[in-house]
């Protein structure tokens, strides 16, 4: 298994993932623990493998001084056509993440990864590359697919023959990923390297309710009630994505 990019699918990504309420719903949820958690004054931040450059766009118009990194052609230049549009600036470098300590030489304030392990051949294998590129007291932004979301999803749907084959993996070409990731699992190899000093749920009930009701709810509610949750003790490990905010130890 290889590490996967998005060369040919910036088109479907982008409709699927922010097309909607899902991909609203995800950046009200980073946005706001990032900004409760962040000091107020410009940070250099790193985006590893940012996507179509919706959170770095944000954190540009914030003031802060943004380095953004994607592998997928396709997706950095819709990153940087959203920047032009905005008017706002960024350093962009195409690259995978094993890449980047031989062209970075100075750590960062905060480390942006999300969305980015789930789709790693060895998702372990980062998290000491991203501790080499975060300062000491400064911030990891790390968001991922959550396996007992999706567990809960399929036993939901009543799909006990997948689950007795214990496949979670996506197909090939689908925009499920390939490698969803156990929290716990998680947790142990963060241990020695990171202290996570926030944990938020990211749609910790909009993706199982009934799709009429779905339709028929308006966003401004949804984002509401997920953000009121977001940290709720019984919800928040129920969310698609999982967010922790860490600190380097």
């Amino acid at each position: 298994m290889s590490d996967r990019h998005f060369d040919q699918l910036a088109t479907r990504f982008a409709e699927k993932i922010y097309g909607g309420a899902k991909g609203a719903i995800r950046l009200a949820v980073l946005q706001a623990d990032l900004a409760e958690a962040l000091p107020d004054r410009p940070l250099r931040v790193l985006d590893i493998g940012g996507g179509l450059g919706h959170m770095s766009l944000w954190l540009a118009e914030r003031g802060h001084e943004v380095t953004f990194t994607e592998p997928a052609a396709p997706m950095l230049e819709g990153a940087r056509q959203r920047f032009a549009d905005a008017g706002q600036t960024a350093t962009f470098i195409q690259a995978p993440w094993q890449e980047l300590l031989g062209q970075l030489t100075e750590p960062y304030d905060l480390v942006i990864c999300h969305a980015v392990l789930e789709w790693l051949a060895e998702p372990h294998a980062i998290l000491p590359v991203l501790h080499q590129l975060t300062k000491p007291g400064g911030w990891l932004s790390l968001a991922f697919y959550n396996r007992d979301a999706l567990i809960y999803r399929n036993l939901l749907k009543g799909h006990f023959k997948k689950m007795r084959k214990n496949v979670m993996a996506g197909e090939k070409q689908s925009l499920t990923p390939q490698q969803p990731l156990d929290p716990r699992e998680l947790a142990t190899q963060l241990e020695g390297l990171w202290q996570v000093e926030s944990q938020s749920g990211v749609r910790v009930f909009h993706d199982y309710m009934p799709v009429e009701f779905q339709a028929r709810a308006e966003l401004v509610d949804l984002l509401e009630m997920e953000l009121a949750h977001r940290r709720h003790p019984s919800f928040a490990g129920l969310g698609r994505y999982l967010h922790w905010i860490c600190r380097p130890i």
